[in-house]
């Protein structure tokens, strides 16, 4: 009998917004106790399940939370190696504060706008907010007006709103592998992975490499634009070293465009490491099952979704608090894909 009753149902017999209604039922403090008693006796009427005791969080206010990430209108979906590890993180801390997560993907066009708002949003059945992954600031905006909750970005950037953020420490991780590479013996390092149409979090990885290359008074710079999947580092890394076979290193902005190169020195016949060396970043299980197995920089994903939650608690406790901004720092992870540059150089 409840599967067929809605929260529109529920806030109509009420007679509230069917925003108030969520926040009601979520034990929210900013509704006012009489309001809150006619939304219960409205849901206990329909049969419309909610709980109707404190969650046992300790005064958290927060019941249930949703998660965002983006996806490209009219394409396949896919398991994202990535975010997948944020929403196993997020998950998990929901569990240990007794709250429920609601999950999912908002579709985009080309220009990053908003083409269809996930149910989650439309019918404000959620008391808080992450979102994970590169959003533009104006969609970032859009959502924050949609809904009155607390919303943290997780490896998300909307400096100029007034959102709490969870980011890496990229230019920093970035640094460490080019660091590495130079104490090899590498100065002839190419990077792959990056575009000028790049997120902000792998601009700070361009940033790094070129920090690092400048800290060590190397002027060489190997750059080929692409994307961040096996496909374009496959043709970005071919392109690279048949435009430049001298280098000896390749810095790949992510684990994925960081296997593609593996394949292209394959089959233009080059031996990794001996031959060329690759790095790459984010630490995906894939990183070490391939063969040789990929040294790379390694991102606390999943704690990027605990601290996300925990950030979104502390919100909704404190609503006055400062815009907080936290940085997870990173660590090398030295595998067999990276070693001393080959002996004669072209």
């Amino acid at each position: 009998m409840s599967g067929s009753v809605t929260l529109q149902d529920v806030a109509r017999l009420a007679g509230v917004s069917t925003g108030t209604a969520s926040q009601a039922l979520n034990n929210r403090p900013s509704v006012a106790q009489e309001t809150r008693a006619r939304v219960l006796d409205a849901a206990r009427t329909l049969g419309y399940a909610f709980k109707e005791t404190d969650n046992g969080t300790g005064g958290n206010p927060l019941s249930i939370i949703g998660l965002l990430t983006k996806h490209d209108y009219g394409f396949p979906f896919e398991v994202n190696a990535f975010y997948s590890y944020i929403q196993a993180g997020v998950e998990s801390e929901c569990r240990r504060h007794n709250m429920s997560l609601m999950f999912s993907n908002i579709e985009v066009d080309p220009s990053n706008h908003p083409v269809v708002w996930p149910a989650m949003i439309t019918e404000q059945r959620i008391d808080g907010l992450i979102l994970a992954g590169t959003f533009i600031e104006n969609t970032i905006g859009l959502l924050g007006q949609r809904v009155d909750i607390p919303i943290v970005l997780v490896d998300s950037y909307a400096p100029n709103l007034p959102f709490d953020s969870i980011v890496i420490e990229n230019i920093n991780g970035a640094t460490t592998a080019i660091n590495h590479l130079i104490a090899l013996g590498h100065t002839r390092i190419g990077v792959i992975g990056w575009a000028k149409n790049s997120p902000p979090s792998i601009n700070e990885r361009f940033i790094g490499y070129n920090r690092a290359l400048e800290a060590h008074n190397i002027s060489a710079r190997y750059v080929e634009e692409s994307g961040l999947n096996r496909e374009e580092g496959y043709r970005a890394a071919t392109q690279l070293l048949q435009h430049a076979p001298e280098i000896t290193a390749i810095f790949a902005c992510n684990d994925l465009t960081a296997i593609g190169a593996i394949h292209a020195a394959r089959e233009l016949g080059l031996t990794v490491p001996d031959d060329l060396s690759i790095i790459g970043f984010d630490n995906i299980d894939l990183a070490k099952e391939i063969t040789p197995a990929l040294t790379t920089i390694h991102v606390y994903k999943t704690w990027l979704g605990i601290f996300g939650v925990r950030q979104l608690i502390a919100r909704a406790l404190n609503p006055e608090q400062p815009k907080t901004s936290t940085t997870v720092m990173t660590n090398l992870v030295v595998r067999e894909s990276t070693g001393r540059p080959r002996k004669q150089s072209i």
